[in-house]
C-alpha cells in the first residue's frame, strides 16, 4: 500500500473483467498514491493493457462485463457514463502509448495537434493557448520555438515524438498518467532520458504514475512500487527494492531469474589476451 494519507490516493482498484465467461482480470488491487510511481509488471497476455482501458472506460461494454470498484479520487468510474468519461481523459487521467510515430498523425504539423489537445478541455484566446503549448513543450524539456512547432512527426526523432505525447498527456495538468510500455519503442539512451522525465514530472508535480511494462530495468529505475500480474491476477506487491531483490511469489521468483545478465569476463580476457 502507498505511503502517506487516504487523500493522498488518486486511484484504487478491486476490480474483475471477463470476456464473456473467459476472466481476464480477477480482482486486481493495486493503489497509486499522489507523486508516486507504481509499476505494473506482467507478460505479454497477462492483463496489463486491459487494465489501462479499465480505467479509461475504453472496453467494450457488449462484449465485457466489469465488477468491483474503480476509485479515481473518490469517485467510483465504473457507474460512470462515455460522456462522463470523456470528461476525464485527457484532462484528469492520461495515457502515454509505446508507439509514437503511429500515435501521432503524420499529417499534421506539431502546432496542430498539441492544440487540439488543449482545445479538447480547455478554452481561451490564441495567446492563452499557445503559451500552454510552449509550457507543455519546456515542460518535457523539447524546444517551444516557431520551427519546432512546425514540424510534422516523421522530421523528429523517436524520441522527441514521445516528448511530444507526453507533453500532451501532461498539458490539462492530470492526476493520473497511465504509462503503457511507453519506453519499450525506445533506444537505451533515450529510454532512460524518458524514464528520467517521469520521475520528475511525477516528483515537481505530484503526479501520480502506473507504469505499465514487461521490462523488470526500467521498473526498478523509476517506480516506488511494483505490482506483479499474471494470469489475471496480482501475485505480489510491494517497494520495489524488496519485490525484485526478494521475491516471495514463485512466478516474481521466475521473472527476475530470467532477467538478462551481463557475461563475466574470462580470465583470458581479463589478462588481456
Amino acid at each position: 500500500m502507498p505511503s502517506g494519507s487516504q487523500s493522498d490516493v488518486v486511484l484504487s482498484t478491486r476490480v474483475s473483467v471477463s470476456n464473456g465467461h473467459k476472466p481476464v482480470l480477477r480482482e486486481v488491487a493495486i493503489e497509486v498514491a499522489r507523486g508516486e510511481v507504481l509499476g505494473l509488471i506482467g507478460q505479454s497476455g497477462s492483463g496489463k493493457s486491459t487494465l489501462a482501458m479499465t480505467i479509461l472506460g475504453l472496453l467494450d461494454r457488449r462484449k465485457t462485463q466489469i465488477e468491483g470498484t474503480l476509485d479515481f479520487r473518490g469517485r467510483n468510474l465504473l457507474p460512470l457514463s462515455e460522456s462522463e468519461l470523456r470528461e476525464l481523459r485527457g484532462k484528469q487521467i492520461s495515457l502515454v502509448l509505446q508507439s509514437p510515430l503511429s500515435s501521432l498523425n503524420p499529417a499534421l504539423r506539431i502546432r496542430t495537434q498539441l492544440k487540439e489537445a488543449w482545445c479538447a478541455h480547455s478554452s481561451g484566446t490564441a495567446s492563452e493557448c499557445d503559451g500552454a503549448l510552449r509550457s507543455a513543450l519546456t515542460s518535457v524539456s523539447l524546444p517551444s520555438s516557431e520551427e519546432f512547432l512546425l514540424k510534422y512527426p516523421s522530421q523528429m526523432s523517436v524520441g522527441q515524438a514521445q516528448r511530444v505525447l507526453i507533453a500532451m498527456a501532461v498539458m490539462h495538468h492530470p492526476a493520473l498518467l497511465i504509462a503503457d510500455e511507453a519506453t519499450s519503442a525506445l533506444d537505451v539512451i533515450t529510454q532512460s532520458e524518458i524514464l528520467a522525465l517521469f520521475r520528475r514530472l511525477s516528483q515537481t508535480t505530484g503526479m501520480a504514475i502506473l507504469y505499465i511494462s514487461h521490462d523488470l530495468a526500467s521498473v526498478a529505475g523509476i517506480c516506488d512500487r511494483v505490482a506483479i500480474l499474471h494470469q489475471g491476477q496480482i501475485v505480489e506487491q510491494g517497494p520495489t527494492r524488496k519485490v525484485l531483490t526478494d521475491p516471495q511469489h514463485e512466478y516474481t521468483q521466475r521473472l527476475m531469474a530470467a532477467m538478462p545478465k551481463l557475461p563475466e569476463k574470462s580470465a583470458a580476457s581479463s589478462a588481456g589476451l
